[in-house]
């Protein structure tokens, strides 16, 4: 990598005005706040210690009881357990969470963080799952703020934040070994049964309460789940020659790839035309589905007069998996690793950190397929192989599909044949091509480098507003820095050919609180700045209202306005993959394209028609472009704003008969505006406007382009969450939630809004005893979410409802320190998969021992 040339920190001032506000009930020492403490210390609602009942926001949380509690194989895995949340499933090593609607499979919408530290990959602005996060033995407990968290941490939490907090050296001492062993892939038609296994240590210490160490590995093995999906995304594309299901020589396969619109050709067969794809290869033939990870992480934090820490942590993550963004990739050797230095005192917080990503030998299972298929017959000469097979079949106009069966047999001849050792010596080749005209490789190197700094002014210099007053005011700036090491293929620096790329932002908070009417109404209100290189500043405000009407009880409002920066690849992209260039929004990186290129679905229309005007009215070619030239429409959209959402939301918590029962339930309305996606639009090589027509009919005659820009429509979405927890006699415990999320309307419906990709309802009850013997204990969760349509530029449709159970039962062997846990996620095996063109989902079975030495 090349040496980064850090830009010199900036910090933007911004103007703010303080709101009447107070402090936290915690650190008010009035006996009339005393009856609001309940366990459950949050800081991701409002970057203070609150108990959760004080949270002026919708928040969820899981503590290490009910994470061990969990049936699911990992605390990661759990998640998608709590009230609130989606989750997806791109392979087995590569999960993604998200909240309240739009979500796609590299959702840069939804922050991850660890002890409040950023662990995105840079250059697509989301993390690679929990890649790069702690390991179980490490964690002390997950909070998931659902919703726009812009106006705290700006960045992309735009639906929401999760918050990783990792075991204090200090609290929690000794060795820990943990070994989980497990079987996948029973009655799978694409692989036997096969070994899963994850082997973790911690190990922590602490000096005279001065020094305190933490070092924690994992290494995880097996073998991911299989994306082999064989629905046809084209299937009308033949209709006109009644050519359908599978006789359609123009299908595109969802699974299958080089059989895409660049792959596909009209051709003119004995006085007919028909579209036709190239054959293409299975994801499964083109890529290694073994599963890796390794990682690592040290802590050091020592501590000054017992008032002041000061901490460095490392993190390192090797990960070998699959990979789905706009096309699937297969992550190999994939390089991330974080440095940071933190200094807390009871007033400051200063945090810097630098997050690098290295994909190593990664590379674009699409751009696999199609130059495999390319490298031995470019896809003229396939065409023209097809027309002339397809023209010497006898009594082809009899028999039309087998014609075209012949034909592809003809022009498949000599095709390298999957799984084969000269293919695989192709693959391995390909893979070190960076260009995915010829080649595959995904070669990209960043750095992300962030600074932080939040002051709690009341804490430090004004105690007298927060215990006179129940006054507490806190600022905070950030600074944050994207460098790109330009690779030719994905990155290049459009001002300085050969240069780093850099793109950074800058912002700042104030935040003020006030609890009014004896301390049982409590204000919020927070004003924050964002300034981008590329884009005027935006203001992210949040204001809300808490009321404690009893003892265990709160009532929420909050109104909230987030904003989200186009990430490195919306911004800068700049690849060529199969005759298409992806290119990113801003104006220094695709000025001229818009205003030059017609929308490729007007384009599509307008040769769909031609083609049933020669078919069916007996038009000729030239004829028909004339006639439907009126169906092309030039570009109107253009360069990338940022996406902005408004949101209001409500909730109440309350705790009952002794904290036995517990209610939670929240509801939401979001306005969501300029929300970026990709148009694909193709530029005519002509200016002519008479000539355009017909340079738009011939793929030859023209660029394409895929560019990522703003969806004119206004979108608005709403919902709710409802959990319920019961503490039953004897430890048994029953809990209960449910999450419906509905798009309720798009003013415009211009087709280029983002997928809501969202189902309208998810549900999950849980039932267990953690000691129903003397040592042992289990849980059961069974968890149903509906139907939903999925709409992404790898493939759009509609996925169906699905259901499934996991269930543990665990033993603690006395004095010992060692744990048994015995699951299953997915127990009765029934495959599913979470989106069209994801893989298909079985069932899990894992042993899990853990041992805890002091």
């Amino acid at each position: 990598m090349k040496k980064i040339n850090f830009q010199k920190l900036i910090f933007f001032c911004c103007f703010f005005s303080w709101l009447n506000s107070f402090a936290q009930a915690d650190s008010l020492k009035r006996d009339s706040l005393r009856f609001i403490e309940l366990p459950g210390i949050v800081i991701s609602a409002s970057r203070i210690k609150e108990n959760i009942l004080q949270s002026p926001v919708t928040i969820g949380k899981m503590g290490m009881a009910e994470l061990k509690q969990s049936a699911q194989p990992s605390f990661f895995d759990a998640i998608e357990n709590m009230k609130g949340v989606q989750m997806i499933t791109p392979s087995l090593g590569f999960k993604v969470i998200n909240a309240r609607g739009f979500t796609n499979t590299t959702n840069v919408r939804f922050v991850q963080m660890v002890d409040g530290v950023d662990i995105q990959a840079p250059h697509i602005g989301a993390p690679i799952a929990n890649a790069l996060g702690p390991n179980d033995l490490d964690i002390a407990g997950v909070e998931i703020v659902p919703g726009s968290s812009s106006a705290l941490y700006g960045m992309n939490a735009i639906n929401g934040t999760a918050n990783f907090i990792t075991k204090d050296p200090f609290l929690y001492q000794g060795i820990d070994i943990q070994q989980k062993t497990g079987v996948n892939h029973f009655n799978d038609n694409n692989h036997s049964p096969s070994l899963f296994s994850e082997t973790a240590l911690r190990w922590g210490k602490a000096f005279a309460n001065r020094f305190a160490v933490k070092v924690n590995a994992s290494y995880t093995k097996g073998t991911d789940w299989y994306a082999d999906s064989r629905a046809d995304l084209n299937p009308n594309a033949n209709t006109t020659t009644n050519l359908s299901g599978a006789d359609n020589p123009g299908s595109d396969l969802v699974n299958n790839y080089a059989d895409e619109s660049p792959n596909r050709k009209t051709l003119t067969l004995k006085g007919r035309q028909y579209v036709v794809s190239r054959t293409g290869y299975f994801e499964k033939e083109m890529a290694d589905y073994g599963l890796q990870n390794f990682k690592a992480d040290a802590a050091f934090v020592y501590r000054v007069n017992g008032k002041t820490d000061i901490g460095y942590t490392y993190r390192i993550a090797h990960t070998n998996t699959i990979y789905q963004r706009t096309n699937r990739f297969r992550l190999d050797d994939y390089l991330t690793q974080q440095h940071g230095i933190s200094v807390k005192t009871a007033s400051l917080q200063l945090k810097a950190y630098v997050n690098t990503e290295n994909t190593g030998n990664s590379y674009n299972i699409r751009s696999m397929a199609e130059n495999v298929d390319r490298s031995f017959k470019t896809d003229a000469a396939w065409f023209t192989d097809f027309t002339n097979a397809f023209n010497a079949y006898p009594s082809s106009g009899e028999n039309v599909a087998g014609a075209m069966r012949y034909a592809r047999a003809f022009a498949d001849s000599g095709r390298p044949v999957a799984n084969t050792p000269q293919t695989n010596a192709l693959i391995a080749k390909l893979r070190d091509i960076n260009d995915w005209n010829i080649g595959a490789a995904l070669r990209v190197k960043t750095a992300m480098v962030h600074a932080e700094v939040q002051h709690d002014v009341t804490e430090s210099l004004l105690p007298a507003l927060r215990n006179r007053y129940g006054l507490q005011l806190i600022y905070g700036f950030d600074y944050r820095n994207y460098i790109v090491v330009p690779d030719g293929n994905y990155f290049i620096n459009p001002v300085k050919a050969g240069s780093n790329l850099t793109y950074w932002k800058a912002g700042g908070f104030a935040e003020a609180t006030k609890y009014l009417l004896h301390n049982r109404l409590k204000i919020n209100a927070i004003f924050r700045v964002d300034k981008n290189q590329y884009f005027s500043a935006k203001i992210n405000p949040r204001l809300a209202v808490l009321f404690v009407p009893s003892q265990k009880q709160s009532i929420r409002v909050a109104l909230q306005r987030g904003y989200r920066f186009p990430s490195l690849f919306e911004a800068f992209s700049n690849i060529n993959s199969g005759g298409v260039k992806r290119v990113g929004g801003l104006p220094v990186m695709s000025n001229g394209i818009f205003e030059n290129s017609y929308l490729r679905n007007s384009i599509d229309a307008f040769q769909a028609a031609i083609l049933n005007d020669v078919n069916n009215n007996h038009s000729n070619v030239n004829d028909a472009i004339a006639k439907n030239a009126a169906l092309l429409k030039k570009n109107a959209y253009t360069y990338l704003q940022p996406e902005k959402v408004t949101s209001i939301e409500t909730g109440y918590r309350a705790s009952f008969f002794d904290d036995q029962l517990t209610l939670d339930v929240d509801f939401y309305y979001n306005i969501y505006k300029n929300l970026m996606a990709q148009v694909e639009a193709n530029v005519p090589f002509v200016s002519a406007a008479d000539s355009v027509p017909y340079y738009l009919y011939d793929k030859a005659k023209q660029a394409r382009y895929r560019l990522w820009t703003n969806s004119k429509t206004v979108s608005y979405n709403y919902g709710g969450a409802f959990g319920v927890a019961w503490k039953m006699p004897a430890h048994f415990a029953l809990g209960a939630n449910i999450t419906m999320t509905k798009l309720d309307r798009k003013e415009q419906q211009d087709g280029l809004e983002d997928g809501f990709n969202t189902p309208s309802c998810i549900y999950n009850i849980s039932f267990g005893n953690p000691a129903l013997f003397k040592h042992a204990g289990f849980n059961i969760n069974y968890r149903w979410q509906s139907s939903f349509l999925w709409q992404s530029s790898l493939a759009t449709g509609q996925v169906p409802s699905y259901h499934t159970v996991d269930a543990q039962l665990q033993y603690n062997f006395a004095n010992s320190g060692l744990n048994l846990k015995l699951g299953a996620s997915n127990l009765f095996n029934r495959y599913y998969y979470s989106f069209t063109g994801g893989p298909s989902v079985g069932g899990l079975y894992y042993c899990t021992a853990t041992l805890h030495v002091p």
